[in-house]
């Protein structure tokens, strides 16, 4: 198996702590280390040759720093910005011409995933199918709350069951939904929130590009000679794919009856608000979660960090979030942090 990890995100959602420059992967957000370093030491079951990272080139030396162990060939640089179906298409090229009939796993750098165990078991099973079956397999998680910020996927028929673990045929993927068709989601409990976390043959989802993005599958294969080798023509051509989603171009026209969708128990989060990253390192309704010089009167439910060298003091606050850092102040209340995206517009 080879291991895609996605790198190249904005993170516009955690402003003023996330930036262009260091966006949210770059970040130690729940750890002392950063989220791509806890990516890249999850798939430990790897080499380091089996690894690719994908990334904004700005980021090269950032993550030559943090990923030292990862071989230069496999960074990954994307020319520009397009969305996850070009970036998925072009890695899908390389890892197919370096590595013919190959299983890859698409994982994302800026997601929190604590069961590591779980993790890599469930992507042994996924490359088990990949083989035996050809599927192109999705490795989900329970939905836990009618969240608005999360596409769902409903769940098909189970196909068979493998170490204990039902395989279930893909019914439908469902967009980010309101919070009333969330909350029917949930009660109807077939419901399942997409990770985005994808176990198939690289030479399989080409065939797919093929038939249904032609024009991006044409200049994929452009981009890439049969070596494997990123041509001349790469700068270029990357430029002018369509940018599109890999559900939106890829996965929502393909026979649902190709799909196999593996449930775990990840302890999975996007980690796309300041409220997940208090949610994560609390362990209570009223605990603060501070860093930094901080001093609190009164105050319960918070998140602070003074990353800025100079104090920060609250006094009756409840439910805030503070972030000062040398890339601005952010204050809000906690459950509408997810509106931070909007500053960036």
């Amino acid at each position: 198996m080879k291991a895609v990890i996605l790198a190249g995100g904005g993170g516009t959602r955690l402003w003023p702590l996330s930036t262009p420059d260091r966006p949210k992967q770059f970040q130690k957000l729940v750890s002392n280390k950063t989220m791509i370093e806890e990516t890249v030491e999850r798939l430990d079951f790897l080499k380091p040759e089996e690894i690719y990272i994908a990334i904004n080139e700005k980021h090269f030396n950032l993550v030559k720093e943090l990923c030292p162990t990862i071989p230069i060939k496999n960074i990954i640089i994307e020319p520009a910005l397009r969305d996850t179906a070009p970036c998925i298409g072009f890695a899908s090229t390389i890892v197919a011409k370096r590595h013919p009939n190959e299983v890859m796993a698409i994982i994302y750098a800026d997601h929190l995933i604590k069961n590591k165990t779980e993790f890599q078991n469930k992507l042994k099973l996924a490359e088990k199918l990949s083989k035996e079956k050809n599927t192109l397999n999705i490795i989900e998680v329970e939905a836990t709350e009618p969240n608005i910020n999360y596409g769902y996927v409903k769940l098909g028929p189970v196909v068979e069951k493998i170490d204990d673990t039902d395989v279930c045929q893909l019914d439908s993927f469902k967009e980010k939904p309101n919070l009333e068709t969330a909350k029917q989601f949930l009660e109807a409990g077939n419901y399942l929130w997409n990770t985005g976390l994808y176990v198939w043959k690289a030479d399989t989802i080409l065939e797919y590009y093929k038939k249904y993005q032609p024009e991006t599958y044409d200049k994929l294969q452009k981009m890439v000679d049969d070596k494997g080798e990123i041509s001349e023509e790469t700068r270029t051509l990357y430029g002018t794919l369509e940018k599109n989603s890999l559900d939106y171009a890829i996965m929502e026209k393909i026979d649902p009856a190709t799909v196999r969708i593996i449930k775990a128990d990840l302890g999975w989060s996007d980690i796309g608000s300041f409220k997940a990253i208090w949610e994560e390192l609390s362990k209570s309704k009223e605990e603060n979660i501070t860093r930094g010089e901080t001093k609190l009167i009164g105050c319960s439910g918070c998140l602070i960090y003074a990353d800025n060298n100079e104090p920060v003091a609250g006094i009756s606050l409840t439910d805030t979030v503070i972030i000062d850092s040398p890339n601005g102040l952010l204050v809000c209340n906690k459950e509408d942090s997810k509106r931070v995206k909007d500053l960036s517009q």
